[in-house]
């Protein structure tokens, strides 16, 4: 069949016109080989009703030539005509299909019958079942099929098979009717089996009325093709094109051919008319389509609607075999290479030279595991052979098999039992920590005691240290100091912001790109068991959805239970015992209570200014200096200029904004330099190119003598010319220069005119040398910068003197205070308002909290009391509405720390007496007058000193809090230590210079 089909269409064409009504036609055998050969001969329109022509169809046979085919068509007659019949199932009755004027109405969901074609449904209404049966035991097997419609508001191409029979069962009577289409088909019922019923297609029927409603029974009309030329030429044509369609769709479809031959067993007539039946059917257009197809009585329309159709179908089955063979190709090359790869495996094996992928990582995970296995834990090695044997029984395309390969990746990869050798000399990590960071004793105190109870004892013990303070001094490079002081390895990681357990604790293996905590992770990068982990910000550790991070973190730094640390992803304990952490905070009390009681603080307050400079001079000048490519002798920085840009613009606790101050200067005079440089290089060019390009000629004696005498006349007036403000050594340089780079140069001249029979190779060398000779002695001008040109490259300054007053009015008094930056010099001011006879009140503003306007209060209690007690007759508290206030307005402020000040503000305004120049002080106070201990002592020192204080008022509480501080911290301050505030008023408003410190 696939042959015929495959023919030529132009030899098929020349056949077909070749035929006309006085053919001579061959003799030939009168039974066709095969039913598609009588479809092939009907279609060319030689088979016709009353006739019994013979014709010829060309096909292509095995060998290349045309194989001539004979049909013939056979008569049979019915009242007088003569229809062509072939052996078909369709049941000759009595009477006629035509006489059917009445007959069932069978709905089709899904598409229409066409004449000549099969088609089982399903019916599930029971009394038409009943009826297709008697009708079919009365020797009248018709009905009529006809094609459902849509429900108004639905989509015909999305329509689920279930609920369409659903819906076509409920339908009864006049709706079923209306939903009906007007034409449909006369369907002889071939076989009944249940309620399946097999239709097949006979003749076009059209629906005039209805009969019955249950079962559904209508009149209709029997519909016939409208009358048309067999010769005509449009006809053929596009017939033709129908038929060489079809035969290209053939080539690609074998469901296409199984419809032909289903088709042509039982249609011998295959005309114009079936011809577009027969392609309409057989194509996948939706219903709405081919009811369209059904309903055309036109022959030549209803070819051009199946031509349309058959057009798209060739189009989609084009499309189905380019998706065929692309996924064919995808297919057939992953196999090849599945299978080289198999026969590349086997012939390595067999040969010897490689192992299979499972023992090749089993044997890799071995070697891995193989240097530490004596100090690897017993239970650690269990876990892995188990691993090992399960990774050998599993499939390597298994998604399991991946799991367990990375699950003992990382299992032989953490250095079970492998410490670093650490350095126990004191004297070594002393020398490194000041070398490093300059001063932070405490810091540095406790990591030699660390060191040297590890020498003592022969091994160390892993601790938790937290570095607190504020930003900027090196808390972070403290760490990695330690770590090089220790020789332990050094691993950082930052918690800030950090919101997810899986982080600290890992993820578990079942879930896809699961990964161990960020211990596992370090002990892998860093190779030893006994690192240095720097755990960052763990004062600004999140809490989301994934977990409180802040509660994973008390197992990894409680040395209690670090031993057995157990992370979700290795699920085996790690002794993390020996590991040293070192975490850093600048804000202790953001840490919650049961983690910063696993810690031990060591607090960082910043830096004095005198260590700012130092810190300056000797780590942030030298570093910043190299990275811009500056030689020390180009610039020289001042210590005025540092103390100008440390005072007015880096008052911050820390050394970083001095960092990025100091940076901003060398840029500025690496631009100058470099600017310098370029307006240098064309006059050295100049200097140089000139004289050679007038020497080189033939007159060179002539040109010399003239270049001398100019420049004899050029250097007298040039060196008459210079500055006379030029220090003696720098004129002597400079007119060396001159005499080496001036435009004429008469000593290379010379030498030039007089060896003129030397090569002009050796010319050019001595002048080459001569210009080393004169870059070299050209010196470059030093950049200073000092305290008047520092605004020139930092800018105005930010901060002016925190002492605003030279004397302190009456009712201002200086406290101190602690910021999250350091420490801040406060001035708390009072002033009367309004007076009058018990109108005593107190107003507050400067953006306090709460525990501060609380000081407020206490301190107008606790001052009207000692007032009463100094000055009896005084009614100021009484009588006097007073406005307190604590700039800056626009900061909020909160602590108690500020009582004593407040007392000592509003008495001195109360008794009209300022109090003593330079005194600053600073405590909490209690309703009876005690002074109560307050925290950041380093930081309100170094305040104080910034402030250009003299004399320092503090709790008792403190004093040795004040005793432990570096002498150069406390070096030229007057102290006092009080414990009642009757003190601190002899202390401000007394001149007495003695009292106890």
């Amino acid at each position: 069949m696939l042959k015929l089909l495959s023919s030529s269409s132009s030899c098929l064409q020349a056949r077909v016109h070749s035929l006309g009504p006085n053919l001579g036609l061959r003799p030939g055998p009168t039974e066709l080989a095969s039913p598609f050969l009588r479809v092939l001969g009907s279609l060319t329109g030689l088979t016709r009703p009353n006739s019994s022509r013979q014709a010829f169809f060309c096909s292509d046979a095995s060998d290349g030539s045309d194989q001539v085919v004979e049909v013939e068509a056979k008569k049979a007659g019915t009242d007088g005509e003569a229809e062509s019949k072939s052996s078909s199932a369709i049941v000759p009755t009595n009477p006629r299909p035509e006489d059917y004027l009445t007959v069932l109405a069978l709905p089709l969901p899904h598409r229409p019958l066409f004449p000549g074609f099969y088609m089982p449904i399903y019916v599930k209404d029971p009394k038409l079942l009943a009826a297709l049966q008697e009708s079919r035991k009365r020797q009248a097997p018709y009905a009529g099929a006809f094609l459902l419609k849509d429900e108004p508001g639905t989509d015909p191409s999305v329509v689920s098979g279930s609920e369409t029979d659903k819906s076509i069962s409920d339908l009864k009577g006049k709706e079923l009717f209306n939903r009906l289409h007007e034409v449909g088909t006369l369907a002889q019922i071939s076989s009944i089996q249940g309620d399946q019923v097999v239709l097949i297609g006979h003749r076009r029927l059209r629906i005039t009325e209805m009969v019955d409603e249950d079962p559904l029974t209508v009149k209709v009309d029997h519909l016939k093709d409208k009358p048309y030329n067999k010769d005509d030429d449009v006809i053929k044509a596009t017939s033709f094109e129908v038929i060489s369609t079809l035969r290209d769709v053939l080539k690609t479809s074998s469901l296409w051919r199984d419809h032909v031959q289903t088709y042509t067993q039982h249609i011998g007539d295959f005309n114009f008319p079936r011809l577009a039946d027969f392609g309409a059917a057989i194509s996948g257009a939706n219903k709405l389509q081919c009811q369209q197809v059904l309903e055309e009585l036109d022959v030549y329309k209803r070819l051009k609607l199946t031509l349309e159709l058959v057009k798209k179908e060739i189009e989609i089955s084009k499309i189905q075999e380019s998706i065929a063979k692309a996924i064919e190709e995808k297919i057939s090359g992953e196999q090849r290479r599945y299978l080289l790869n198999e026969q590349l495996k086997a012939i390595k094996k067999e040969l010897g030279l490689e192992a299979d992928d499972k023992t090749t990582l089993s044997a890799k995970f071995r070697e891995r595991l193989e240097p530490n296995r004596e100090k690897c834990p017993p239970h650690v090695l269990q876990v892995i052979e188990e691993e090992l044997t399960k990774l050998q029984l599993l499939e390597a395309s298994s998604s399991e098999f991946n799991v367990t390969r990375n699950y003992l990746d990382w299992l032989t990869s953490i250095p079970w039992g492998n410490y670093s050798d650490e350095n126990f000399d004191v004297l070594r990590a002393q020398k490194i920590l000041d070398e490093d960071h300059y001063g932070l004793s405490d810091v540095k105190e406790r990591i030699l005691e660390f060191i040297a109870v590890g020498k003592l004892r022969g091994i160390s013990q892993g601790k938790i240290i937290c570095l607190s303070g504020p930003p900027g001094v090196g808390k972070t490079s403290i760490g990695r100091s330690i770590a090089r002081a220790l020789n332990r390895k050094f691993y950082r990681f930052s918690v800030g912001g950090l919101s997810d357990v899986a982080e600290i604790k890992g993820h578990r293996r079942t879930y896809i790109g699961a990964m161990p905590g960020k211990m596992v992770q370090c002990l892998k990068n860093v190779g030893t068991a006994n690192p240095l982990v720097l755990i960052d910000e763990i004062d600004k550790l999140g809490r989301g959805h994934a977990g409180d991070p802040a509660s994973a973190l008390l197992e990894l730094l409680d040395p209690e239970q670090n031993a057995n640390f157990l992370d979700h992803y290795l699920d085996v304990p790690i002794d993390l015992s020996k590991v040293l952490f070192v975490c850093t905070a600048n804000v202790v009390e953001m840490i919650p209570n049961p983690l910063l009681d696993r810690m031990e603080v060591i607090s960082i307050a910043g830096y004095i200014t005198d260590e700012k400079i130092h810190i300056a001079r000797d780590y942030l000048e030298k570093t910043t200096r190299e990275a811009c490519g500056i030689k020390p002798e180009q610039v020289e920085v001042t210590d005025a200029a540092l103390l100008a840009l440390i005072e007015n613009y880096c008052r911050e606790a820390g050394v970083r904004n001095l960092q990025k101050h100091i940076e901003k200067i060398y840029r500025k005079i690496a631009l100058q330099l470099v600017r310098q440089g370029v307006s240098d290089e064309p006059e050295v060019a100049g200097q140089i190119e000139s004289p050679t390009s007038q020497i080189d000629g033939p007159n060179e004696s002539a040109v010399v003598e003239a270049q001398v005498a100019e420049t004899d006349e050029a250097k007298v007036e040039d060196v008459d010319k210079l500055d006379q403000s030029v220090v003696a050594s720098e004129s002597q340089i400079a007119s060396e220069s001159l005499e080496t780079d001036l435009p004429v140069e008469p000593a290379v001249g010379e030498v030039q005119v007089a060896d003129t029979d030397e090569p002009m190779d050796s010319k050019d060398a001595k002048k080459t040398d001569k210009i080393q000779e004169s870059e070299a002695i050209k010196t470059v001008d030093k950049v200073l910068v000092d305290e008047l040109n520092v605004a020139d490259f930092v800018g105005k300054p930010v901060f002016h003197a925190e002492r605003l007053y030279d004397q302190t009015p009456v009712g201002v008094v200086m406290g101190l205070a602690w910021t999250a930056m350091g420490g801040s010099t406060l001035y708390i001011e009072t002033t009367q308002v309004e007076e009058g006879e018990g109108k005593g009140s107190l107003n507050v503003t400067g953006q306090l909290g709460d525990v501060m306007k609380e000081s407020t209060q206490i301190a107008h209690t606790v001052a009207r009391a000692i007032l009463l007690d100094k000055e009896p007759d005084n009614p100021f508290f009484a009588n006097s509405k007073l406005h307190l206030h604590v700039p800056a307005g626009a900061t909020p402020k909160d602590g108690p720390s500020a009582g004593c000040t407040m007392i000592t503000s509003m008495l001195s305004l109360a008794m009209k007496k300022p109090v003593k120049k330079d005194l600053a002080m600073t405590g909490e106070v209690t309703l009876t007058g005690r002074i109560l201990p307050i925290g950041g002592v380093k930081e309100k020192t170094i305040a104080a000193r910034r402030g250009e204080v003299k004399t320092i008022i503090f709790p008792a509480a403190n004093r040795k809090d004040f005793d432990e501080l570096a002498p150069n911290v406390k070096e030229g301050l007057d102290v006092h230590f009080v414990d009642d505030y009757n003190q601190i008023f002899d202390l401000a408003f007394s001149d007495d210079q003695s009292k106890e410190k």
